[in-house]
């Protein structure tokens, strides 16, 4: 089964820039979008692939946030959130129950320049992490998304010019440590221990063509998981967003 994550920032900007054939290419059993920003009216006329079921989770605020579900195999069970009204309203969790796992879809909230939203989303961090750990109770979990922070050095280029940055504060990559400890493992370092891998680069000065970037989108697994997991990859070559997608695949 090979699942791919992808932060499109804008899913109707993207189908513009070979979304659609990505998805034929890709051949992924499912692929979660993050920053989707568009209301599920808005994507009706598109023609997705017939092979997948969709699934929207639009914010309350139109051209914000949002996630997408693409799969080719029938849910158990599809339902959206981490059912706290404070934290469901931009439309940042999905959740897929298949037959053996659990499947959340979350694009993690940007603390913002400045941190001016740090506490807001140190707040998201600890229901997402209560969330994922009651789902764990009920059969294994994978997540996989835009977690918004860089966990470790080795996880950006430039490590000490952002100490104090979103994404890269001591604050939030402690809180991501939390998640981790709460029984999760970061799939792509099951693989590989070396530097130089990211899935963000900003747009500005070229970081991209230089690959002056961080590793900000994850998929993580249950440790009842990790003997089913056959590999974990991150596709920088696919582009059209700010992130490019990252992935597994598991038996």
């Amino acid at each position: 089964m090979k699942i791919i994550s992808w932060n499109v920032n804008g899913v109707r900007a993207v189908i513009g820039k070979g979304l659609l054939d990505f998805i034929h290419s890709a051949d992924a059993d499912v692929i979660c979008l993050q920053e989707t920003k568009a209301q599920p009216d808005q994507l009706t006329h598109i023609e997705w692939p017939s092979a997948y079921q969709c699934y929207w989770n639009a914010a309350v605020k139109k051209g914000y946030s949002g996630t997408g579900i693409l799969t080719r195999q029938k849910p158990v069970k599809v339902w959206d959130g981490l059912d706290i009204p404070e934290h469901d309203q931009e439309g940042r969790v999905q959740n897929v129950e298949f037959e053996s796992f659990i499947l959340v879809n979350v694009y993690t909230p940007n603390a913002q320049h400045a941190l001016a939203r740090l506490d807001y989303r140190l707040a998201w961090d600890a229901a997402f992490r209560q969330h994922v750990v009651k789902l764990q109770k009920i059969k294994p979990v994978m997540f996989c998304g835009d977690l918004n922070v860089a966990h470790k050095e080795i996880d950006l280029a430039r490590p000490k010019e952002n100490v104090k940055n979103p994404g890269f504060s001591p604050e939030e990559r402690a809180s991501f440590s939390q998640l981790v400890d709460a029984g999760f493992i970061d799939t792509f370092r099951e693989f590989e221990s070396g530097g130089g891998h990211y899935s963000w680069w900003s747009y500005r000065a070229g970081a991209r063509a230089r690959n002056v970037g961080w590793r900000i989108d994850y998929c993580c697994i249950s440790p009842d998981l990790r003997a089913r997991l056959q590999s974990a990859f991150i596709l920088p070559e696919v582009t059209g967003s700010d992130h490019c997608p990252v992935g597994v695949t598991i038996q």
